[in-house]
């Protein structure tokens, strides 16, 4: 064995004129270079296999093996992150016109104004719906660390136990008001105030020390208000009711994520411009697929370049259809069933994909896909920022293989295309409470009706969200 692994060296390592000279003056009765004299002959001994130099060559080679041995694992092990600002999409026209580059300080200030002066229409729907919303992606917190959360209206401490669990409470302090999330520590079980040290309980917001205090009496009401939350499918999940007492609907899971059989590929994230309830109201919008998503996807994200006539030679074709919950389903979930394929010169389909969606409240979808290939799962969560400001993330999971290292990847970046076309509408389009329909609009009429079960008579009302903000 040991024969082997040297002439296999040698063969790897060793220039073939070297070696031809070494085995010679072996035979001949000359020793080996030593440790020295390899600076003069250009080759390095390679320890516990006497004979066998290894020359600079050797060693330029095997660096090259090993720096492509590390690309090809960071390629089949890295997850890709697409991830866009609010500035990023959907604002060029306005950015071209004035001549403004993606590094210029005038970015923000050019795009600020252009949210200004839109129009954002009249009885736009409460802001903030009732549901489970995604709060963080769980490897944004590790054991015994804090997050400062803002979305749905609230500034939110979350922090994670050495054993794992997660809890989420109110952020500022009924002492003096410091905000718990930025600079506080996880004490066991407990969240520890950066400001005077007072302790929050993880279980139920109540104190339970105040350090300097002589009497050690804790009053009753020094509490905070304990969320509802739950960790599942790689997101922490708060549970965001406008009325108290509302009971939280069983939250559903994608099992092969949870168990670990399927890996975890990438996601891309995005802020976007728009009410909430506009995001999923596109899967129940089927004509919108053929105009916004038809045009093939080399052509780019920018809608006013997508339909370019140099990428005619492929469209996206889109068969899709939404469903509200029959009876004895739960209330809560809506179904979309989408066919898609790419076709090439309009007669080639290829690129098959079966899609099922199952949208879960106001802020949560699973979309199941099948491909030739094998499935796979993208989870997309969409919480409120602002009235007006979603925060959209897509996670992708599949088997882990060489297919899906390859195929994920792509469907990353053209998932990401397309979303981004979406978004250039939402950014600028006008929320229209009773809109002109026709009779192939019915989806949405029925979309709409089903969604609105996610506001109450206690939901704060967009006018009264935005006055509170802008405060």
């Amino acid at each position: 064995m040991e024969h082997r692994l040297k002439q296999l060296v040698r063969w790897l390592l060793v220039p073939q004129d070297q070696d031809h000279h070494q085995d010679n003056a072996t035979a001949n009765g000359m020793t080996t270079p030593t440790t020295v004299s390899w600076l003069l002959e250009g080759g390095l001994p390679v320890p516990g296999l006497p004979g066998v130099i290894m020359s600079w060559s050797g060693i330029t080679s095997a660096l090259l093996l090993l720096v492509l041995g590390y690309a090809l694992y960071r390629f089949y092990y890295q997850a890709v992150v697409w991830k866009r600002d609010l500035t990023d999409i959907g604002y060029n026209h306005v950015l071209d016109a004035a001549s403004i580059g993606r590094n210029d300080r005038r970015r923000v200030d050019c795009v600020n104004r252009a949210r200004r002066l839109r129009k954002i229409g009249d009885r736009i729907p409460p802001p903030y719906p009732n549901g489970w919303f995604a709060v963080l992606e769980s490897e944004e917190l590790g054991p015994g660390a804090t997050r400062a959360v803002d979305c749905l209206g609230q500034n939110l401490a979350v922090f994670r136990t050495l054993a794992g669990t997660v809890h989420v409470l109110d952020a500022y302090c009924p002492h003096l008001g410091a905000n718990l999330g930025v600079g506080g520590v996880v004490r066991g079980d407990c969240i520890e105030c950066p400001f005077h040290h007072w302790t929050f309980s993880g279980q139920d917001g109540q104190c339970t020390n105040i350090p300097y205090s002589r009497s050690g009496t804790i009053p009753k009401v020094a509490r905070l208000r304990k969320w509802q939350s739950l960790e599942a499918n790689g997101f922490i999940f708060v549970w965001h009711h406008a009325d108290p007492d509302a009971t939280p609907w069983t939250f559903r899971v994608v099992q092969e994520i949870e168990d670990g059989r399927w890996a975890y590929y990438g996601k891309n994230e995005f802020l976007v411009n728009c009410h909430i309830q506009d995001v999923p109201e596109n899967g129940a919008d089927v004509a919108h697929l053929a105009a916004v998503h038809g045009p093939n996807m080399l052509s780019g994200s920018d809608i006013r370049y997508s339909r370019a006539g140099w990428a005619e030679f492929g469209m996206h074709s889109w068969l899709a259809s939404w469903n509200a919950p029959g009876e004895g389903d739960p209330p809560h979930v809506a179904t979309m069933d989408l066919v898609h394929s790419f076709r090439l010169f309009d007669k080639l389909e290829v690129g098959k994909i079966d899609v099922r969606a199952h949208q879960i409240g106001p802020g949560y979808v699973q979309l199941m896909m099948n491909t030739g290939m094998g499935p796979f799962v993208v989870l997309q969560t969409v919480t409120p920022v602002e009235p007006l400001v979603q925060k959209v993330i897509h996670r992708f999971y599949a088997p882990r293989n060489l297919w899906n290292a390859i195929f994920q990847k792509f469907a990353i970046w053209a998932e990401s295309v397309m979303f981004e076309r979406d978004m250039m509408v939402w950014n600028h389009k006008q929320f229209i409470d009773n809109p002109l329909l026709i009779k192939e609009d019915r989806l949405i009429k029925a979309y709409r009706k089903w969604y609105s079960q996610f506001y109450s008579e206690n939901s704060i009302s967009f006018t009264m969200a935005k006055e509170k903000l802008d405060w």
